[in-house]
């Protein structure tokens, strides 16, 4: 597939002198027509810098950002074939629902305007796209959390543009209503098959809808790469640490359990078992109930290390004394920053 967005060594500095901060660093990145492509990090990664970018919101200190090959680094956000959906929605209070989705075709400059007929029968089939048909006429507030961001999606997707950008939009949502959102924000894309650019810092939303995920740190690209290889092999100790529960085994520790300077050890591969053929042994710390699993932090001694039980082992109790198995292929070698 080609490039729907590449990033050219950009960095993005902000101040001058001793106070300066460079929220982005020498970042360079592809991501393909038609893919699902999540910006994963903690708060102040960059992640959010490179999405502003994107859109035109914040320009560049160096480097070239390129959309479908062409370099838009300096134009701004609506000479871009680009729109934004926002965690706060931005939508109007005072205009109806349907006039809110079919704003941009009432300001748009770059073609003539079309009638208001046209406008409003175009809003209305965005609004059946992302089921909420005969909601038109409502006001913004009289909508739950759910629909008022479908509708900033509908709004979003009317002018049919090459890329989105959705910048947390799932973040005010209750946990159901955001896993349902998930599902509905992927079905969608995979339908229309627009590049999607998504920001959070939810690792379970990144991996659940996912093409490829790079993860930021500090204004540094750690790793691209899809979610299951972000997830099983991850590429330095951040990633491993930032991207699930790990168990990242260094020094004297890695070298008498893995014979290795850094491993990584996921608690879900961890098994417990009798004495015979055991890599380690220890007195449980600390029992976790999660529901689906209940998880055991066990004092080795020099270290801690974590063990996850599927739903239905009965877990020992703390102090008891356990056995841990795991299999070499559980062992992730990790490389120095």
């Amino acid at each position: 597939m080609s490039a729907a967005v590449s990033l050219d060594r950009v960095s993005c500095i902000f101040g001058t002198g001793p106070q300066a901060v460079r929220a982005v660093d020498g970042v360079d990145l592809e991501i393909a027509a038609g893919e699902f492509f999540t910006l994963l990090g903690p708060s102040g990664s960059g992640k959010t810098t490179v999405l502003r970018m994107i859109g035109g919101f914040t320009l560049p200190t160096a480097g070239r950002i390129l959309i479908d090959g062409q370099d838009v680094s300096l134009l701004p956000p609506y000479a871009r074939p680009v729109n934004t959906v926002f965690q706060d929605y931005a939508l109007f209070p005072h205009l109806s629902v349907r006039d809110n989705v079919a704003y941009p075709l009432m300001v748009q400059k770059t073609v003539r305007k079309m009638p208001r007929a046209q406008r409003e029968a175009k809003a209305d089939e965005l609004l059946a796209l992302v089921q909420l048909p005969g909601v038109g006429e409502r006001r913004p507030a009289q909508l739950s959390g759910g629909q008022r961001q479908r509708v900033a999606l509908a709004r979003a997707l009317i002018s049919q543009p090459k890329l989105l950008l959705l910048d947390e939009p799932l973040g005010a949502l209750d946990l159901k209503l955001r896993e349902q959102m998930q599902s509905e924000l992927k079905a969608l894309q995979r339908r229309l098959g627009i590049t999607f650019i998504f920001i959070t810092h939810d690792q379970h939303e990144a991996l659940s809808m996912s093409d490829r995920i790079g993860v930021f740190n500090q204004g540094r690209l750690e790793q691209v790469a899809t979610p299951q290889q972000i997830y099983d092999t991850p590429a330095t100790r951040f990633v491993a640490q930032f991207v699930g529960a790990a168990n990242v085994l260094e020094g004297a520790v890695a070298q008498r359990l893995t014979g290795q300077a850094a491993a990584m050890l996921r608690p879900e591969r961890i098994t417990l078992g009798s004495p015979a053929q055991a890599r380690a042994q220890g007195s449980v710390a600390e029992v976790q109930y999660f529901g689906s699993f209940t998880r055991l932090r066990v004092d080795l001694g020099d270290t801690q290390l974590q063990a996850d039980l599927p739903a239905g082992c009965v877990a020992p109790d703390m102090g008891h004394q356990v056995h841990l198995h795991w299999d070499d292929g559980a062992l992730h070698a990790l490389r120095s920053p």
